[in-house]
């Protein structure tokens, strides 16, 4: 998780640099950069139209250019980056979606249930023509949806009876918009009454009851009341202009930002008194300030700070953000770091996919999962402080010079997706080569596998975690203590041959204890003969054998290469591991009470793990333990020769000899009992 993220943090940085290359080579070739300003008088009348379309200000009765100029001067400054946002909107000419209403109750979810944006909804009454044609209506949809104003179309034909209690017996346009200030208020309907069905007329009727919502101040004195005024709405927008009424945009923005951010136009068209500006700090006009508690913020002076719908809801949200704005940053984040597992992981084609597959499913999981108590958490009356210092904290950093520059590259990116994705792509193959180069260099097989050889090992995966799912989970030595497996019984129902013997993984070989059958001291053959009596000293020597005490390899050596072995799979015989070709202790055919009764050669059970029983004897092969065996243990506590348990487990059979516990579960260790003392009572 934490190579992903730095690998998507290496990705945000270099869509950074890309973007002042980009702005480097645009001051190169054309000698201006984003915020540099514009003059209107050196624009033509069309580019002038363009940027009031934009700003949403009607510009129908103005056929001069320089009217139109002024109307552009009075809205606010003009950037070189606004200037060429609006000319590429107005190229592209997308196709904008309308809604067709099916019914009362898809008419109510959408209009009336919506709070916090505009509808245009044009009813057809039964057996009557759509008040604007189809052409005007698109011209219409296309002109509204640049501020967020949703379209639709209502058939009464569908629903005869809602168009009746309604009152709509002839068709019209209906336009939503919540009453009330509040956040998921009311909403209020309002039909068209205009004689003129022309689009320039209707936008004029939109925007007019969208600016309604906005409180209105015409002279000094009303705006020192306003000024100094202290309630609810900790975030204050205000708009100092000579206009009639505020531009469609930020209209559009008061009903985007209900309960959030409070909206107040100052029209200063016959102010004859303006000192208190001065005294608050405004000394030109047209101007967008942002009044919050921490101070005053003009709107307009750093990088993407444009006079637009677009620019200005960026800022907006990125200084008093909703939950639901923070639940979108982290899912798009989380899944682009998701994505980063594609180019990640090395191996066959279907493997990275299974593992992107993967990767997404565990990590949008995890962030609902995890948002769910963070929502609950919101909702105590107590974190209300909590939630005003992450909001003082969201606006003192998003205030700064480097969050307008990453404000401005969101927005240039977002305009352009296919320049995100193809970056996006280009990072990932430099990720895929960088690991893929690491991992050769560490002569990991993976890289050069194929689909069919993983799919293969997908399969024995599967089938393996399917009948025994706590196999490959367990590890042996294990720390904790277990009582009773409750799941022997099963494993024992699953022994007969008459049933399928499942695939179990053979990791776990690796590790089970290995050590070598030492003895306390040594003895020669003569002593040891005289120490027995002469009955037992004939079967004695007969089972007596005597092996080389020369070898080229030393005891660790073949203990190591034993292990090895045995995580390959490969018994000790087969590998040629010297198991067992070391001198017994004494008579192999002697048990170990033998031993101790007659004084004769003790085993060294300090060697010995501290959970393993002690024992002189394999079951396996029905031979004693010589010295310097090799012996392996299992978890139930029983002991034999490393091949021959080997052997036993490599056939399938993956459980002890003797009790039949499964040899890949753990168990509760053996204690020892304390030995009494041999001390004489006195």
């Amino acid at each position: 998780m934490w190579v992903k993220l730095c690998c998507l943090l290496l990705y945000f940085l270099a869509l950074f640099v890309l973007a002042r290359v980009f702005e480097a080579v645009a001051w190169y070739e054309s000698g201006f950069l984003a915020t540099q300003l514009v003059d209107p008088v050196a624009l033509s009348f069309r580019k002038l139209r363009t940027i009031l379309e934009c700003r949403g200000l009607g510009h129908s009765g103005l056929p001069e250019k320089k009217d139109v100029r002024e109307l552009v001067e009075k809205s606010g400054d003009l950037m070189e980056g606004e200037l060429y946002s609006a000319l590429k909107e107005e190229e592209a000419s997308e196709s904008v979606s309308s809604t067709n209403f099916s019914g009362e109750m898809h008419f109510y979810e959408l209009v009336e249930d919506t709070k916090d944006g505009i509808w245009l909804v044009q009813v057809i009454a039964n057996d009557r023509s759509p008040l604007v044609g189809k052409v005007h209506w698109e011209k219409m949809v296309k002109k509204v949806s640049r501020f967020g104003i949703r379209t639709g179309t209502f058939n009464c034909s569908s629903d005869p009876r809602y168009c009746k209690r309604r009152g709509w017996l002839k068709s019209t346009l209906v336009m939503s918009v919540p009453q009330t200030s509040t956040s998921k208020g009311r909403v209020m309907l309002k039909e068209y009454s205009g004689r003129k069905i022309e689009v320039e007329h209707i936008f004029k009727w939109i925007t007019a009851h969208a600016a309604s919502r906005i409180k209105t101040i015409y002279n000094s004195e009303h705006l020192k009341e306003e000024w100094n005024k202290s309630d609810q709405y900790r975030v204050k927008i205000y708009l100092f202009a000579n206009l009639d009424q505020p531009p469609a945009f930020f209209s559009a923005l008061s009903v985007k930002f209900t309960g959030r951010v409070e909206f107040i136009f100052v029209n200063v068209e016959n102010w004859d008194n303006k000192s208190y500006m001065a005294e608050i700090g405004i000394y030109k006009t047209p101007s967008y300030i942002l009044r919050t508690p921490e101070g005053i913020y003009r709107y307009g002076n750093n990088t993407g700070e444009f006079i637009s719908l677009r620019a200005m809801d960026s800022f907006l949200r990125s200084l008093q953000p909703e939950v639901n704005d923070l639940f979108v940053l982290s899912l798009v984040l989380v899944n682009l770091m998701a994505w980063m597992d594609l180019f990640i992981t090395q191996g066959a084609t279907i493997k990275r996919f299974v593992v992107l597959i993967s990767t997404l499913g565990t990590y949008n999981s995890l962030l609902i999962i995890s948002w769910l108590p963070v929502l609950g958490f919101l909702q105590l009356p107590y974190l209300d402080s909590f939630y005003e210092y992450s909001l003082k904290l969201f606006r003192y950093s998003n205030t700064t010079t480097l969050a307008s520059w990453v404000r401005a590259d969101w927005m240039f990116y977002s305009s352009h997706p296919a320049l995100f994705l193809s970056t996006y792509l280009g990072h990932g193959l430099l990720i895929d080569y960088f690991e893929k180069k690491r991992r050769r260099n560490n002569n990991t097989d993976e890289v050069n596998a194929n689909n069919l050889e993983w799919l293969s090992s997908l399969w024995d995966w599967y089938t393996s975690y399917l009948f025994h799912p706590i196999a490959s989970f367990q590890h042996f030595p294990f720390d904790s203590d277990w009582d009773e497996d409750p799941d022997l019984f099963l494993e024992r129902l699953a022994f007969p041959d008459l049933w399928l013997h499942p695939l179990i993984p053979t990791d776990y070989i690796k590790n089970l204890p290995m050590w070598r059958f030492q003895c306390l001291s040594a003895h020669s053959d003569e002593e040891t003969l005289e120490t027995f009596p002469d009955s037992e000293s004939d079967s004695d020597s007969e089972n007596r054998e005597v092996f080389s005490s020369d070898r080229e390899v030393s005891e660790d050596d073949e203990l190591s290469t034993c292990h090895r072995c045995s995580e390959g799979g490969v018994d000790a015989c087969s590998c040629g591991c010297h198991s067992c070709h070391h001198e017994p202790c004494q008579r192999k055919a002697r048990s170990y009470s033998s031993y101790s009764s007659a004084g004769d050669l003790e085993p060294d059970w300090s060697a010995w793990p501290s959970d393993m029983l002690h024992c002189t004897e394999c079951v396996v092969c029905l031979e004693n333990f010589a010295k310097g065996c090799l012996l392996m243990g299992l978890p139930c506590g029983h002991v034999f020769h490393q091949n021959c348990i080997m052997k036993w487990l490599a056939g399938g059979r993956h459980c002890c000899p003797v009790c039949r516990w499964a040899s890949y579960k753990k168990k509760q260790p053996y204690t020892h009992p304390q030995p009494l003392s041999s001390e004489p009572p006195s």
